[in-house]
């Protein structure tokens, strides 16, 4: 228990059970009744030097346990309330629309959920303002599944909770079909390949992802060359990629990984820009305000009527003029 004006805390002693674990999931163990105390949550408290073992803070996650250890936790302050979302008149263009489920074509630049530094003005804030018009219907919208903030593309959201259960199985069960158009610097050495890297959290930077043979979650991306810029324009690669998996900022940093960064990606690309010979071109590239990664196509069966639903967004036009500028050939 703690004192007045102390953080609380949970103290208590490694068992046999726990003996050369690793530190996050021994907590996670003895911590398992407080809903917080995610596996995420949990390694930003070991790595914030909140984790105390015999005395003495732990920092590194995978720090192993032995039996006996006193291990003392001094718990973070519960966050402050979410503030009430906001319904705003906000266009959607919408692609796809019955009464258990929307399809959108997200713009580049929209924020889908409110968070710190973006409380509105988001795509959940457009959401609730359509929502009213969804005659009969109680439930809020839900999201079935995120783009990044500069993604744009086919986004699925799903009007009931039975709606949002069926994507949510779907998803689980990998039967969605998700491609993505993505304009990437070099030529793949294959046509068509697979990259199979497990994917976790940056240790350096926890906004980034990066890639592991050993470490992290499952996460394969397909992809495809359908063009490539040639002459005083090579350099340039449109991909189409088809996740098999969904893990956060997937396609960047697998495209990052096998040396073909997407143009514009300021978290995971490079200035490889340079390397254009056509000053035109190597200005468009240098100066595309956002990765040029666009979610096109979404098909899957719906999830109340069984009926397929295949969903295709058209190229935005600031991908379709870096296509131009580069002489490639973009999917109908």
């Amino acid at each position: 228990m703690s004192g007045d004006g102390e953080r609380p805390r949970r103290s208590f002693t490694a068992d046999r059970g726990d003996d050369r674990e690793r530190l996050d999931r021994v907590l996670l163990r003895h911590l398992a009744d407080l809903p917080e105390a995610s596996r995420t949550k949990v390694q930003e408290w070991i790595e914030a030097g909140l984790v105390l073992v015999n005395g003495r803070p732990v920092t590194k996650t995978a720090a192993k346990v032995a039996a006996g250890d006193a291990v003392d936790t001094v718990l973070p302050p519960p966050p402050p309330p979410k503030p009430e979302l906001i319904p705003q008149e906000i266009p959607l263009s919408i692609l796809f629309e019955d009464d258990h489920l929307l399809v959108l074509d997200k713009p580049p630049g929209l924020v889908v959920h409110p968070a710190v530094g973006h409380r509105d003005g988001t795509l959940v804030n457009a959401l609730l303002f359509h929502s009213k018009d969804w005659a009969g219907e109680a439930d809020r919208p839900g999201l079935v599944h995120r783009l990044d903030k500069d993604t744009s593309g086919v986004l699925v959201v799903a009007k009931t909770e039975a709606a949002h259960a069926g994507m949510a199985k779907a998803m689980k069960a990998r039967t969605l079909v998700k491609e993505y158009l993505a304009v990437v610097y070099g030529r793949t050495a294959v046509a068509k390949g697979k990259v199979d890297l497990k994917i976790l959290r940056d240790p350096h930077d926890r906004k980034r992802m990066t890639t592991s043979k050993t470490e992290g979650r499952e996460s394969t991306t397909l992809y495809e060359r359908l063009a490539e810029s040639t002459g005083e324009r090579a350099g340039l690669s449109l991909l189409l990629c088809t996740l098999v998996t969904g893990r956060t900022h997937q396609i960047r940093v697998h495209l990052k990984a096998i040396q073909h960064p997407i143009v514009g990606d300021a978290t995971y690309g490079s200035p490889r820009w340079k390397g254009i010979a056509d000053a035109a071109l190597q200005a468009a590239c240098r100066d595309f305000p956002r990765q040029a990664l666009h979610a096109r196509r979404l098909a899957f069966d719906h999830p109340v009527t069984r009926a397929r639903v295949d969903t295709i967004a058209p190229i935005p036009s600031d991908i379709a003029a870096l296509l131009e500028a580069a002489g490639l050939s973009a999917p109908a």
